[in-house]
């Protein structure tokens, strides 16, 4: 890949977590984190909302050339978010805290925030 692509993509990605962002903190999400990476990969938002620690992955489509927003988080990349949500509970001592997986999903104009979309919540 070229690295014009990979920095389009990469802006692209910000801009849909910078609208994402707003939404949430629209919605009254209490913005805690942003792009946490673990050896498991990376989490796009972290916040505080309801008393919840949520945990939250945005997805952009432009196009239905690949599916919708949400059709992009398949079970593997679920694994992955939920095990980066496990280290960052160990690592900041908040293994008691309620928490939860939220999604953003962004197809075009359209912004959809899924509360409880995947995992065990607590």
């Amino acid at each position: 890949m070229s690295g014009n692509i990979v920095d389009n993509r990469k802006l692209a990605g910000r801009e849909g977590e910078d609208r994402a962002a707003a939404v949430l903190k629209k919605e009254g999400y209490k913005i805690l984190l942003r792009n946490f990476k673990s050896r498991f990969g990376e989490i796009d938002i972290i916040a505080e909302e309801s008393g919840f620690l949520v945990f939250v992955e945005v997805k952009r489509r432009t196009g239905r050339n690949f599916g919708t927003s949400f059709e992009a988080i398949d079970s593997r990349k679920k694994l992955h978010i939920i095990r980066s949500a496990q280290m960052y509970l160990k690592i900041n001592h908040c293994l008691d805290r309620r928490i939860r997986f939220d999604v953003v999903g962004i197809d075009g104009d359209n912004v959809k925030v899924v509360k409880h979309a995947f995992g065990d919540d607590r």
